[in-house]
Order: structure tokens, then sequence, then C-alpha cells
């Protein structure tokens, strides 16, 4: 039974993983640059006391990489992005022709009188 708990666990998390929206999309980058910046303004200019502080920026540099990638990843998987700009235009424009149309039938129909059906 443990198998099939785990079974159903990836599955959800897969699932999860492949109904990610632009809201999902980690692009939180801005405090991390702002960190790496405010290290290097505070880097002093003796070399002897450099080696620490760098290892802090090479550190807050390769975590903001790692963010980079990590959004990189997720907008490959955002649905839509396998279509060039062209084709997305086209199908808005086909999907807006569609509202157009239902809009008018659901309009016609609001107006067609209802005829009362006599009962037997």
């Amino acid at each position: 039974m443990d198998i099939t708990t785990n079974e159903v666990k990836d599955t959800l998390a897969k699932e999860a993983q492949s109904k990610l929206t632009v809201n999902d999309v980690d692009i939180d980058f801005l405090p991390l640059i702002y960190e790496i910046i405010r290290s290097v303004e505070r880097e002093p200019h003796d070399s002897s006391q450099k080696s620490g502080s760098s290892a802090d920026v090479s550190q807050k540099v390769l975590e903001l990489q790692k963010k980079l990638d990590l959004a990189r990843e997720q907008v490959r998987r955002l649905p839509g992005v396998e279509f060039s700009k062209e084709e997305q235009l086209e199908n808005l424009e086909t999907l807006r022709k569609q509202l157009r149309l239902k809009r008018e039938l659901l309009l016609k129909y609001r107006n067609i009188y209802s005829f009362d059906i006599p009962k037997v």
C-alpha cells in the first residue's frame, strides 16, 4: 500500500509541475542582485582582506545563477511557449472570433420569445 501512496504523490507532483502558470514562475532576482552589488561596494580595497568577502560574493553570484536557471526551466514549461509570436496572434484572433460568435448567439437566443406549450 505504501507503493501506491508514493506513486500517487509522484503523479500529483508531476501534474502540479505541468500546470505551471505565469504567476508561479519565480523571477524575484532584484534582492539577490542588490545583495551582490552591496557586497562588491563593501569590499575593502586591501587585497589581504578580499578573500573572505570575495567568497561571499561568489556564493551570492552562484545563488543568482541557480535562480536564473530555475526561472529559465519554468518559463520553458509554460503553456504556449512553443508557439511563435505569429502563431500566438493567430490563435488569439481565432479565440476572439469564437467569443464574438458565441456572444452573438447568446444575444440572439435571449431575444427569441418563448412559446407556451399547452399541457395535454
